[in-house]
């Protein structure tokens, strides 16, 4: 019997569903559950598999192993092994296989782990001679089977070893549909951290989306029949994505119970799984301003105190019943240039972010090529990540996406609706935190003074903390005793 190209520990939905798409594509595998008799099914049940799912020969390219040793055993060198459990299991899996393996064998974390876990492992690993690789897999169940966006970072001299399988495997885009939403993205944990960044962004599109049906539900009245054809035609246009996509559809789906809309009838709690939440702390440690994707993530705590909402309901009191009197079609035109706007700044939030990430780390990262890794395949593909691409291809250096040519012109364009939508959703009392997080953003990165003078001040005369002055070089620090320098009044 040959032996295997590539090995896959760990059967859940997702790990299945790349395993038939490394199969599909021609790669033999093998597979090992912790569950000997998931491993069992899923071997035996590839013979009745729809067509859709498992092309000729897949099942005989997929064998299963009762034991990590077999497992290992039957992987041709270097041996290429790749892991989809739980981010708390890895180390564990990893335990096991070490003693397996030989030099220049190669671990593939294909989970949603911690960068920090995945840069310790990196260099763990290298110390024993071994070549590892986080990678960010995004794309969900049917990503993982029909093409997902792959993010791989680690050990270079692992990539030419792995690059054939993830790069047939991966999603595809452009004009011949043959561009692979996959590539190196750096070293150690940079291709986790590339994923987080994904997630985190993901969570600030959402709560976007969500804040615009808000504004459009409860301002304009419009009904979920009317809501699907605005969330249709934005989709026809420059707002064009998965998650448009996806919500317009959520408007046409009837609960089979009642004969209502569905969306009407779901609790309005929000879950995470914490990689926004991860974004949002590392922004903290690194000292950047991640305050769109960091407001998304406060919005979904706001919303699971769901009882504490409706008891303050009946207590506290807004502006009143506000009626829009405005026209309805131009504020439909202005939510979608606020919510165009908005994502603008988001995805610019999060590229800094990467850039922070990247100088702390020593990474080099290709900001081009990251957002081409997004165009197909994962949760935030989009029309516009086809100009980022082209804004960092125009210059690698950029400092901020806000101030490429393209993109400033499309938020100086929609800054009038910006602020509409924004200022009468304060007047009718609707929350808007992302949104507003968004613009308060973009006027705090065109000042050119911001009133932190002031800040350093108080600073300075309660704690002697320092400060700079606006006429001396930068780096040189001063402290005023504010109290005897005060002048009486």
């Amino acid at each position: 019997m040959s032996k295997n190209e590539i090995g896959l520990i760990g059967l859940a939905v997702m790990g299945q569903n790349l395993v038939l798409n490394m199969a599909n594509h021609g790669f033999s595998v093998g597979v090992y559950n912790r569950t000997t008799s998931t491993t069992d099914e899923f071997v035996n049940k590839l013979k009745s598999e729809p067509a859709d799912k498992v092309h000729p020969g897949t099942a005989e390219r997929i064998s299963g192993d009762h034991s990590v040793e077999d497992f290992v055993a039957n992987l041709k060198a270097p041996r290429r092994v790749m892991i989809m459990v739980k981010a708390g299991a890895v180390d564990a899996v990893i335990q096991q296989l070490r003693p397996l393996l030989s030099p220049g064998d190669i671990i593939i974390d294909g989970g949603n782990s911690d960068f920090r876990d995945t840069n310790r492992r990196h260099e763990e690993l290298k110390a024993a001679g071994l070549r590892f690789i986080g990678t960010g897999v995004s794309g969900g169940e049917e990503g993982a089977l029909k093409g997902p966006s792959i993010m791989p970072g680690g050990h270079v001299e692992a990539w030419p070893f792995v690059k054939d399988v993830f790069q047939k495997i991966s999603a595809k885009v452009g004009p011949n549909n043959d561009i692979p939403c996959c590539d190196w993205v750096g070293e150690a944990g940079a291709g986790h951290y590339v994923k987080m960044v994904h997630n985190g962004i993901e969570y600030g599109d959402m709560q976007l989306i969500c804040e615009a049906y808000f504004i459009l539900k409860n301002a304009l009245g419009l009904t979920n029949d009317e809501l699907y054809y605005v969330f249709k035609d934005w989709n026809d246009g420059e707002l064009e994505s998965y998650l448009i996509e996806i919500t317009r559809d959520i408007f046409s789906v009837k609960d089979r119970e009642t004969g209502e809309h569905l969306v009407d009838k779901l609790l309005d709690t929000a879950q995470q799984k914490g990689t926004g939440k991860l974004m949002s702390q590392h922004a903290l440690d690194l000292g950047v301003p991640t305050t769109l994707i960091t407001e998304s993530v406060y919005a979904r705590c706001l919303s699971a105190q769901k009882d504490a909402r409706v008891r303050a309901s009946q207590v506290l009191k807004g502006p009143g019943d506000v009626k829009f009197t405005g026209d309805k079609q131009q504020f439909i035109e202005d939510v979608r240039q606020a919510l165009y706007a908005s994502k603008l700044c988001s995805y610019a939030q999060g590229y800094v972010q990467l850039d922070a990430a990247a100088k702390e780390f020593g990474w080099t990262l290709n900001n081009g090529n990251i957002a081409l890794l997004w165009r197909g395949g994962c949760i935030i593909r989009s029309r516009f990540l086809g100009d980022i691409t082209a804004a960092f291809d125009k210059n690698p250096k950029l400092e901020n996406l806000l101030l490429d040519d393209f993109f400033k012109a499309a938020v100086e364009k929609a800054q009038p609706s910006w602020r509409r939508v924004i200022s009468t959703s304060v007047q009718m009392g609707f929350p808007v935190p992302v949104f507003s997080a968004a613009l308060s953003y973009y006027d705090g990165y065109r000042q050119a003074r911001l009133p932190a003078n002031l800040l350093q001040a108080q600073r300075d005369y309660f704690g002697a903390h320092t400060y700079e002055r606006t006429d001396k070089p930068r780096g040189q620090v001063f402290h005023t005793d504010w109290i005897r320098e005060r002048v009486p009044k």
